[in-house]
């Protein structure tokens, strides 16, 4: 391996490193907020993916009749569970926003024709289409049964993504999409060469992971997303509404998942069913922190593109095996310096 090798699969690894390590925060987010293992964090970077290049090609994304169906479903739970409580205001408006935006935006979105001209003005739609998926889902599985066990909140996570990904398939086609570089540009540094899409991929990574630092540690909200992952009863006590914290860590996800995907979508072709693999490669990266730590859980997803990319070069036909078996020793690791312990505890 050359030297113009190595620093080409450096570059590939950070980039896709980078993504993963958004993943990795996301997943981790949900997770200590809810307790949710959230599988389907993987098809918020396939929907964004797919909505950008649907929208670049001049059309309505099939997702939004999704998201309008949806929306009216979890207005109509909201509605029913908030009518018969001294909430009923409070449900009311909720509802009324679970059921008007998706349908305000479906319309406009059928009401004028073709795409966007400008890339951001493509990248703006885009999320607001796929963010309100992380409310809107939470509402409609999650929050019904917030009390129950992991390993019941882990099922309906597994059931939630075979059926997002099936309705990506009606959705998209089973046919895969690239998108628009967002910086169609190129430097040269000596002798290698960097596209300006990858800049853009690690630059926007990096203000990502700066913004939501800023956000969990200096504002209120996120202090109290950080006061209901470490005790969700505790959180209660001091008026903090474990509801509110999760739709609002399920948000943040879809927000992530879909900045992740509109970054990816111009570096490699994303199918209907892609998402999965790309969650799981941050998932990694979330299991090397633990499901607690947010920096090591970020740092370990960036060694995994690094490994992913040496990999690829080295042994392409057990690239996936060896990113899949570091979960072992790192599972085995975890359960001799982290005793297992009850739900309650």
């Amino acid at each position: 391996m050359t030297t113009e090798i190595a620093l080409l699969l450096a570059q590939d690894g950070l980039v896709n490193g980078a993504i993963y390590a958004l993943l990795a925060l996301a997943l981790i987010l949900v997770f200590t907020v809810t307790r949710v293992v959230f599988v389907p964090q993987g098809e918020f970077v396939t929907y964004g993916a797919l909505t950008m290049a649907a929208l670049q090609q001049g059309a309505v994304p099939g997702v939004v009749t999704f998201l309008v169906i949806t929306g009216w479903m979890a207005a109509a739970i909201e509605l029913w569970t908030g009518i018969r409580t001294p909430h009923r205001r409070r449900a009311m408006t909720t509802a009324a926003l679970f059921a008007l935006y998706p349908s305000c935006l479906a319309a406009i979105l059928f009401w004028v024709t073709g795409a966007p001209d400008a890339v951001w003005m493509q990248v703006v739609v885009t999320l607001a289409i796929v963010v309100p998926f992380g409310a809107i889902l939470y509402r409609i599985v999650f929050q019904p049964m917030a009390n129950a066990s992991v390993l019941v909140l882990m099922i309906a996570a597994v059931a939630l993504h075979l059926l997002l990904m099936g309705v990506g398939l009606l959705a998209f086609g089973p046919e895969g999409a690239r998108t628009q570089p967002l910086i169609d540009a190129t430097f040269t540094f000596g002798t290698m060469m960097i596209t300006g899409q990858s800049l853009t991929a690690i630059a926007a990574s990096i203000v990502l992971i700066a913004v939501l630092f800023w956000g969990f540690t200096f504002t209120l909200r996120g202090k109290a997303l950080r006061a209901t992952a470490v005790n969700s009863v505790g959180a209660r006590l001091v008026g903090i509404r474990p509801e509110v914290a999760g739709t609002l860590c399920f948000t943040l996800a879809a927000l992530v998942g879909a900045i992740s995907g509109i970054l990816i979508s111009s570096i490699t072709t994303i199918y209907y069913d892609t998402g999965l693999l790309i969650a799981l490669k941050g998932f990694i990266g979330a299991i090397i922190g633990a499901l607690v730590s947010y920096p090591v859980g970020a740092l370990g997803a960036i060694l995994v593109g690094l490994i992913e990319a040496f990999s690829s070069f080295w042994a392409s036909a057990f690239k996936e095996a060896l990113l899949f078996g570091l979960i072992l020793p790192i599972l085995l690791v975890l359960s001799v310096t982290h005793p297992s312990r009850g739900e309650a505890e």
